[in-house]
């Protein structure tokens, strides 16, 4: 027969437990057993308005939640790995993370940043990394192109990713092998359409237009994520502003022969002095990008991440929380991006040092914040145009993938690094 004693003690245990448990430990190292689901968890205790902090540099970057049993219930529904941790424990961890010799730093995650996509309407044959890790991760977000730029709904949001895109009006340079493909024709006859039905003659001015106005959100405020060739094309429309660099198969007239010497730099976010490709049968818009003269193979194509002070340099430091610090490369129209081009004033964040390849970087304009990574799909070395999406329930620790995911957090941070 059970006691009365035991009876009354057993709540009494279940009671002193749950005062102890004062907070849940996302860990983000190697023991974690989903990383990508793990910074959904995050913006989905942020939008939930529960308390979140960033561990900067403890255990691979980890998330500090105030204990919630629907936090819990979540991380156990999403696979997310966790711990549960008396505020003995806490205190322990923040103490080792204030100590001015140590390079960690807590910041408080406040507001969830309202996402936009970049991207066409129409189906394209390839796939884009962010769109598919903030969907595994479930992380919302919206869609919106050329019309809702210029008629300004980019105000409504706070990140903005420009999805695989050619800013330049040259369709992607897809025309020598793809100018018969049925998607190419209806892309061509989409762009064509919305360029007239917002007044303007040729795509070409009509990209600008729209890299004009992602420019002023940047300055306003706003933080921009861009990958692969929606990089480069961006900084060379930008800088041709007023110069035809379009050859005649792209919008009827040809290119103006002094168009390289017209180019101004002072207008680009983070890449000078780069050279146009003037041949438009090359799968290449300049020489930014290494892709045709690099001589990495699979093997041996990896990137190395900075090491940055967390108490003096935030910024990069949340932008390269990772639990690996050499990642794999991956290729894609735009690969990786000549070092001796990238501005000065721009923060490298991980190179291939013996390549002069710069991978990943970050920088400022205005009040805003942009970073570029070169490459398509972080877990799909060289995709292809009409290769099947990327399985991401195949990678969840896909350490590739998690630097798109820091960008996304990176606007909810507070400004300043909370003192402990």
């Amino acid at each position: 027969m059970i006691s009365i004693r035991f009876i009354v003690l057993v709540p009494i245990l279940f009671l002193s437990i749950a005062l102890k448990a004062s907070s849940i430990l996302i860990y983000m190292d190697e023991d974690q057993k989903n990383h990508l689901k793990a910074y959904g968890i995050a913006y989905w205790g942020i939008k939930q308005r529960a308390d979140v902090n960033w561990l900067l540099n403890y255990r691979g970057g980890s998330f500090l939640i105030k204990y919630n049993k629907i936090v819990e219930a979540e991380c156990k529904t999403r696979g997310v790995s966790y711990q549960i941790l008396a505020d003995a424990k806490v205190t322990a961890i923040l103490n080792e993370i204030s100590d001015p010799e140590v390079n960690m730093e807590m910041v408080k995650l406040e507001k969830a940043p309202k996402i936009a996509v970049y991207s066409p309407k129409s189906k394209l044959p390839w796939d884009d990394a962010v769109t598919l890790v903030l969907t595994y991760s479930e992380i919302p977000y919206e869609v919106l192109y050329d019309d809702e730029v210029l008629k300004d709904k980019l105000t409504g949001y706070d990140w903005l990713h420009m999805h695989h895109e050619d800013f330049t009006g040259q369709y992607g340079r897809f025309w020598s092998a793809f100018r018969n493909a049925t998607w190419y024709r209806e892309d061509l006859k989409n762009q064509e359409a919305a360029a007239k039905s917002n007044g303007y003659k040729k795509v070409s001015e009509m990209k600008l237009a729209v890299a004009k106005r992602i420019k002023e959100f940047c300055a306003g405020g706003g933080f921009l994520f861009a990958m692969c060739s929606g990089t480069d094309s961006f900084d060379i429309a930008l800088s041709a502003e007023g110069i035809d660099i379009c050859e005649s198969m792209f919008d009827g007239d040809p290119a103006d022969p002094q168009g390289q010497a017209k180019i101004n730099f002072n207008n680009t976010f983070a890449f000078k002095d780069f050279q146009l490709d003037p041949n438009p049968v090359n799968y290449e818009f300049s020489d930014i990008d290494v892709t045709q003269t690099r001589t990495l193979s699979q093997s041996n194509d990896y990137f190395t991440l900075f090491d940055f002070s967390a108490k003096w340099d935030l910024i990069p430091t949340m932008l390269t929380q990772n639990h690996d610090k050499v990642i794999k490369g991956f290729m894609g129209q735009t690969t990786a991006f000549r070092k001796q081009l990238v501005k000065p004033n721009i923060t490298v964040l991980g190179e291939n040092k013996g390549a002069e390849e710069v991978r990943y970087l970050n920088g400022e304009t205005g009040k805003g914040q942009f970073t570029f990574y070169s490459g398509h799909d972080p877990e799909d070395y060289q995709h292809a145009v009409g290769d099947p999406p990327t399985d991401l329930s195949l990678h969840p620790n896909s350490p590739g993938y998690r630097l798109i995911l820091n960008n996304v957090l990176f606007p909810a941070a507070k400004k300043k690094p909370q003192k402990t």
